[in-house]
């Protein structure tokens, strides 16, 4: 089955001086604001594409690393990832970087490391962004 989620931005002005808000339709879990200087500057309480894309990546890699450790018998009993995903005007996103620390029973460092790395490669998030320089550090609490 395919699923399909939609969001919209309703954007007003010139791209240095506008501003816009982006709405989460298929949830309907908020709108929040954007703006250039929120991507290429400061935040101030303003959101990015790339901070969209962050919480995007961190959620399904870990989802996908979540399903990858239950599916070899050492479902995790907590995973934190925090996706940082870095921006240069003129050039664009230019890196991401997943760091990942979980708690799993029964599993050591290196096993752990290794399903990270799988999870890294084949989150559906990573391979929509393979133009893309995605680093990882992924351990064990």
């Amino acid at each position: 089955m395919v699923t399909t989620r939609r969001a919209h931005t309703l954007w007003e002005g010139n791209l240095l001086e506008g501003s816009g808000r982006v709405s989460l339709d298929s949830s309907g879990t908020g709108t929040y604001n954007v703006s250039w200087p929120a991507r290429a500057e400061q935040p101030n309480g303003t959101t990015s594409p790339e901070e969209l894309i962050a919480a995007a990546h961190s959620s399904c890699f870990s989802m996908a690393l979540s399903h990858g450790l239950s599916e070899a018998g050492t479902p995790p009993a907590r995973l934190t990832t925090l996706a940082e995903v870095n921006f240069q005007a003129g050039e664009g996103i230019t890196g991401i970087h997943l760091s990942v620390q979980g708690e799993v029973p029964g599993l050591d460092e290196e096993s752990f490391v290794k399903a990270a790395e799988d999870a890294k490669v084949n989150c559906p998030v990573s391979t929509a962004l393979t133009g893309t320089v995605i680093t990882l550090d992924a351990s064990l609490v």
